[in-house]
């Protein structure tokens, strides 16, 4: 496939005001200016008219499939508000690929999205990362599991004082966190003993089993976390636990920029399309993914959805292009930081040769409002069309 004659925003760092992007099998084979472009081409060939070629759009934090659209609490799979500790669960397990807002995401040309459980529980469970295109979802997946999803501050808090039950302060929710961590931590010790001595091997114990590559470093925390003091006890707990981690949200990461910068902190920003509805969202701003970025802080934008519906990314993006980003920047906080901060920028989020051939071709530029999608490549594979 050919998609010839549109500005070509690789996420690599090159820009293209006239270019064409080279597509074999299920990969990005190339790019270059159209004085480059092969003469002889005897594939499909698609003319983006002087629009905008670019990665798919990736949302880094989404419910995307776990709360059904017009479904009510049938459909509500997002969370297991029973236990404070759920590390265990699965977002692959709830995810439901028929719900129509994977299709509304496609025809915006999302075409990655971490999604997983809500922010009920102070350990909630395991984020998978999938393509928005399909009907089985375990053909859909990119990485399973991909972030351990923890939540801090508020949502925890009222979850579990409406059923009088813990955690209902800030104290008692770091410390559901500390506690299963540290018997993650002890579990780890009995079954490396257990390698020379048979009798101490503990009980199988799935909670504790799912907190394993959690401690080992090779799955990320996800912390939901939106007052700069909720940030910075979670910082505090990996940095307790030596983890990998993401603030998510970090709805007042601008009060505290330049602390987030040294401490290595990637921030996942969003919702920014609605009202402040709860204290901890007060000081909400749309300057914040700016101000994170001018601070030297990886920065990405996500929707929430449904807090945001799916399909409005790329207007998330255009809002921190209104609060002081410039348009390029905003544009990789939706595709290649996005794939970054979500651990898949191996396979998306630029237009890399290699890259699997996920790619969007607007009318204009992307994050303009009036700029139409024309064409969704998914890959390799055309998934929307209206040219």
């Amino acid at each position: 496939m050919l998609i010839i004659n549109g500005t070509v925003h690789t996420m690599e760092g090159l820009t293209i005001p006239g270019g064409y992007v080279e597509i074999r099998g299920d990969k990005i084979a190339g790019f270059g200016p159209m004085e480059e472009c092969p003469k002889q081409w005897e594939g499909e060939l698609f003319d983006a008219q002087g629009g905008h070629i670019q990665p798919g759009f990736v949302d880094a934090h989404c419910h995307l499939g776990m709360f059904g659209d017009a479904v009510g609490v049938e459909g509500d799979d997002g969370n297991e508000a029973t236990d404070p500790c759920t590390p265990h669960l699965r977002a692959v397990d709830a995810i439901n690929p028929m719900d129509r807002c994977f299709q509304e995401a496609r025809e915006a040309g999302v075409t990655t999205v971490l999604t997983g459980p809500g922010s009920a529980n102070p350990i909630s469970g395991q984020f998978a990362a999938v393509k928005t295109n399909g009907r089985w979802v375990d053909a859909m997946v990119l990485q399973a599991p991909a972030a351990m999803k923890l939540a801090l501050g508020e949502n925890p808090k009222l979850t579990y004082h409406e059923r009088r039950e813990t955690p209902t302060t800030r104290m008692a929710t770091a410390a559901v966190i500390r506690e299963n961590l540290a018997k993650a931590e002890e579990y780890r010790e009995k079954l490396e003993r257990a390698l020379e001595d048979e009798e101490e091997k503990p009980d199988y114990d799935a909670k504790l089993e799912a907190l394993l590559p959690v401690l080992r470093g090779e799955l990320p925390v996800h912390i939901h976390a939106h007052r700069a003091d909720d940030i910075v006890t979670g910082i505090r707990i990996c940095k307790e636990f030596h983890l990998r981690y993401v603030i998510v949200h970090g709805t007042e990461g601008h009060l505290i920029p330049d602390l987030l910068a040294e401490e290595g902190a990637g921030v996942i920003t969003g919702p920014c399309l609605g009202d402040r509805s709860k204290p901890e969202l007060a000081n909400q701003s749309l300057e914040t993914p700016a101000i994170l970025q001018r601070h030297g802080v990886k920065t990405a934008i996500c929707t929430d959805h449904p807090e945001t519906p799916i399909q409005y990314l790329p207007l998330c993006a255009a809002m921190a292009v209104r609060g002081g980003m410039d348009p390029e920047s905003a544009l990789a906080c939706i595709t290649i930081r996005a794939a970054e901060l979500a651990g898949v920028a191996h396979r998306v989020g630029s237009l890399a040769p290699g890259k699997d051939a996920d790619l969007t071709v607007t009318s204009s530029h992307p994050l303009n409002w009036l700029s139409r999608v024309r064409l969704v490549v998914m890959d390799g594979k055309v998934v929307v069309s209206s040219l």
